[in-house]
């Protein structure tokens, strides 16, 4: 037996239009069901981590403590990125700059050290490793040592030419770099090339460090960096080697005289047409005035070359004189023998009353002496009435010396007045 109304409920319940329940208000539907998916999508993507690794080299970093330098090549390094899978998607390999944490390097060490690499990263989500974690590095101390510039040249000037004396605008340039590179240098060059017709060479050369064996040594500065370089190029075919003579005008102060002349070079070589090299026997200084000269002393003169001769070699000469003083002897035959110290109730009487005395000295000093410059005595102090041998004792004047006396003894006889 069924409830009442049962039949009614049923035919109700028949009527349900189940396509009606979809198809209404469709296109909302999709769209809520599209964005819940997308949701679903996103939050699953943005929560997965993702791993990648690349392949890169090592980069020197921008800042080196001041004062040094870092060398050497740093090679590559496999870096290895881990994080949220949308920030790796949007990494390449040129976004990963791997550098030596030079922070962590000891500048007191000039060998070579292992420092950590790290990799900068915009996203701090993302770890970068490196492998192998560090990377062996050289960090050495900048230094600065002065040399010579020194002319080379690279080919063989033309046939019967040499060069001359090169001239340059810095005969000296500052090395700086690495200590262990500066070490290295053995000399620095600037290198010419001849021409092929004989013309002479004005060229800015680079200023090269070099180590002992020739090869350039790289990773060093020069200062300056190139120099101007003027080479003479020269005939050989036509050269004569001739002495060089000194010329003087003048006289040395009187009383003194020219002992020696010295002259460097003694000799240089000029070169000219061969019938101007045969008239040519000597080369002559330009004159020296010695007016009045009473002492040692070096003169720079030029050499007097004559028309259509030149020096290989361009140069002056150093002409040194010496002077000395005229010496000689002068005699005073009859010089007075004076008694000092005579007691006042006496006299005194000497036997010879006069001595010959020789001196000697400049001559212009001997020459001014007149006969009371030169004196002789003998000392009667405390000396009785009698007789006695007393020593004569000479006087002369600075700058002279007795060279005889005759007699050197003589009689003193002490008597009452």
């Amino acid at each position: 037996m069924r409830a009442p109304g049962y039949a009614a409920r049923r035919t109700g319940l028949r009527r349900i239009d189940l396509r009606s329940l979809v198809v209404h208000d469709f296109p909302l539907k999709a769209a809520a069901l599209a964005i819940s998916v997308l949701a679903f999508v996103a939050v699953a993507e943005s929560t997965q981590q993702a791993v990648v690794v690349f392949r890169v080299p090592v980069e020197r970093p921008a800042e080196v403590p001041a004062g040094y330098v870092l060398r050497g090549t740093l090679g590559d390094v496999a870096v290895t990125l881990r994080g949220p899978q949308p920030a790796i998607a949007k990494l390449t390999q040129t976004d990963i700059h791997p550098v030596p944490d030079l922070g962590q390097a000891d500048l007191g060490r000039n060998d070579v050290q292992d420092v950590a690499l790290r990799v900068p990263l915009a996203d701090q989500n993302i770890v970068a490793v490196t492998d192998p974690p560090t990377v062996p590095v050289r960090i050495e101390k900048i230094v600065t040592r002065s040399l010579n510039v020194q002319v080379r040249f690279a080919n063989d000037p033309p046939a019967g030419f040499q060069p001359g004396a090169a001239t340059m605008s810095s005969s000296e340039v500052k090395i700086s770099g690495a200590q262990s590179l500066v070490a290295s240098v053995a000399a620095v060059y600037a290198t010419l090339r001849f021409g092929d017709t004989p013309i002479d060479i004005s060229a800015s050369a680079d200023a090269v460090a070099v180590d002992a064996n020739g090869n350039p040594v790289d990773g060093v500065q020069s200062d300056p960096p190139a120099v101007q370089v003027n080479v003479p190029v020269l005939s050989t075919t036509s050269t004569r080697t001739v002495p060089v003579l000194w010329s003087l005008r003048g006289a040395v102060a009187a009383g003194f005289w020219i002992s020696r002349v010295t002259t460097d070079p003694v000799a240089v070589q000029i070169q000219g047409t061969p019938d101007k090299l045969a008239a040519v026997d000597r080369i002559d200084t330009a004159p020296i005035d010695v007016s009045g000269l009473n002492t040692n002393r070096s003169f720079r003169v030029a050499l007097l070359l004559p028309d259509g001769v030149a020096l290989l070699q361009p140069t002056d000469a150093t002409v040194g004189i010496t002077v000395v003083a005229l010496s000689g002897t002068r005699p005073f035959p009859l010089v007075a023998v004076q008694a000092t110290g005579v007691a006042a109730a006496l006299v005194a009487d000497i036997e010879p009353s006069t001595v010959s005395v020789v001196v000697s000295g400049p001559s212009a000093t001997l020459a001014a002496l007149t006969a009371t410059d030169v004196t002789a005595t003998v000392d009667a102090s405390g000396k009785g009435a009698g007789s006695y041998q007393a020593d004569v004792v000479l006087k002369v004047p600075a700058g002279v010396t007795a060279v005889s006396l005759q007699p050197i003894r003589v009689t003193l006889t002490m008597r009452a007045k």
